[in-house]
């Protein structure tokens, strides 16, 4: 069995002597670094220190121990580069074969209630993280572990291949040795976001027995607090909420938007702000009582009077006209935000057990892409409605289903298990607010899988709809709206929001 060389260097110490011994037997050469090397000794275990293959000692406390280039060198010189090889082989070098590193405990460190800042910067990895990212880097010649939990699974393919290891594997390995590097270095960055003041701890998450912080990334360019207490984590999800659905109206027509508990409650479109907030008020005269006020123009001093006869959480605008901040700031509980159109390109949130990240919905709606289904096609006030109502519908929870007219919210049923119930759900708020859903447009944030959601539109009063398609059943639910003289399009896409 050829000789092999393996370079361990461990804050956690578990199982190490077994798999060292293991290693030993199928004639590894095992560096060890400080502790590690003593761990070893003590065990009896061949160990050589990375002292003598860098000839240079630990300094600086211990700060650089394998920062050295004749540690890389053996990690990052690929095996079948002939000329990494040549250099290896001139300048005295050892290749290695495999990096095993557990990091210091930076979050456990952290964790503790009375920690001093100077030791949790001491328990930043630097050398083992090096060495991780060197090894991962050249998978294709270096294995590289970074949990104990992988020390049998490595003995075992070593066996199965006699020394030999797959793509598959290497890459697996590499995959996790970064996974566990970004984990570390998130650690790290919401520590010091914390003690900069970047992260706000909040007084509680969305209930009082939940503990809560934030951290900003670039919060402050997009949003200034002008008035008003500290902002909760759920106004937090509400300004998010508000400033993506009034993102869509950056260039259009004054328009106001009222967010409650993350769904629109109205909004509206008008010549301007007075009517547009008038109108997006009448779609529920109800929930806007403590919700999110959000206008795409400077808010000017009679539509200020207005929205100031109820009380909301927060009211933002990227601008204030004279006067107006100093009428608003009398009530004090109320939040003032100015902020600045724009959005971020992806997204990220937490589940069990990892992180989803993706692309923000960023998708807008086209007249040229637009497939008309129906004999009957919409008139150019319809489609008008329909680029609006497309707007307000992909950022309704699904299922989601929006009756519009005129460029106002009329009914807005979302976060139903069926759409067939959102379709009722919008129906009957419009009715208990006495909006008429003669003529409407309805749109739907996904397809119609039946006929049933379609048919409960066109008895509700809306004439033309706008879906994404898609269902095995869309000849059903075309043969529908045909029977009933309705006009529908189809987008060909969806705005799924959990």
């Amino acid at each position: 069995m050829k000789k092999r060389t393996a370079l361990i260097s461990v804050y956690y110490k578990e199982g190490l002597a077994e798999f060292a011994s293991e290693l030993v037997k199928r004639n590894f050469e095992i560096l060890s670094t400080g502790g590690t090397y003593r761990f070893l000794k003590e065990k009896s275990i061949p160990v050589t220190s990375v002292e003598s293959v860098t000839s240079f000692p630990e300094v600086l406390d211990g700060r650089v121990k394998t920062l050295h280039p004749a540690v890389f060198s053996g990690i990052l010189a690929q095996k079948d580069n002939p000329e990494h090889m040549k250099q290896i082989s001139e300048h005295g070098l050892k290749l290695i074969d495999l990096v095993v590193v557990t990091l210091y405990p930076f979050a456990e460190t952290i964790s503790k209630p009375d920690v001093k800042h100077e030791d949790a910067v001491e328990q930043i990895d630097i050398g083992g993280v090096s060495l991780i990212r060197a090894a991962a880097k050249n998978y294709s010649s270096v294995c590289v572990l970074v949990k104990q939990k992988q020390y049998s699974g490595y003995l075992k393919e070593f066996d199965r291949n006699e020394g030999e290891f797959g793509d598959e594997y290497k890459i697996k390995l590499a995959r996790d040795a970064f996974e566990l590097i970004e984990e570390y270095d998130r650690d790290i960055k919401n520590y010091f976001f914390k003690v900069s003041g970047n992260e706000s701890g909040l007084r509680y998450g969305e209930n009082p027995h939940q503990k809560a912080h934030f951290e900003k990334t670039n919060f402050d360019e997009l949003f200034e607090i002008l008035h008003g207490k500290e902002l909760s984590y759920n106004n937090l999800l509400d300004v998010d909420a508000a400033h993506s659905l009034i993102n869509e109206f950056e260039n259009e027509n004054p328009t106001a938007a009222i967010i409650k508990h993350g769904n629109p409650s109205g909004v509206a479109t008008r010549e301007n702000l007075l009517e547009a907030y008038r109108k997006a008020f009448e779609t529920d005269t109800v929930s806007p009582y403590g919700g999110i006020v959000i206008f795409n123009r400077v808010l000017d001093m009679k539509t200020a009077l207005e929205a100031d006869k109820i009380f909301t959480e927060i009211l933002l605008a990227p601008g204030f006209e004279e006067g107006v901040l100093e009428l608003l700031m009398k009530k004090k509980n109320r939040r003032l935000i100015r902020f600045n159109f724009g959005r971020s390109e992806s997204e990220t949130r937490t589940v069990t057990g990892g992180f989803l990240h993706q692309e923000r919905d960023c998708l807008v709606l086209k007249r040229e892409e637009l497939n008309y289904v129906t004999e009957k096609k919409p008139t150019e006030e319809q489609l008008k409605d329909i680029e609006f109502a497309y707007k307000i519908v992909k950022y309704t929870k699904s299922n989601a289903v929006v009756f519009i007219k005129n460029l106002q919210t009329l009914g807005i049923g979302g976060g139903q298990p069926s759409r067939v119930d959102s379709t009722k759900l919008a129906v009957w708020k419009a009715k208990q607010f006495n909006l008429d859903l003669k003529d409407s447009v309805a749109a739907s944030d996904a397809y119609f899988p039946f006929a049933d959601g379609l048919i409960e539109t066109a008895n509700a009063g809306a004439t033309c709809v706008v879906q994404p398609g898609g269902s095995v059943r869309d000849d059903e639910v075309i043969k529908a709206a045909e029977e009933r003289h309705m006009c529908m399009v189809f987008t060909g896409y969806r705005h799924f929001r959990h």
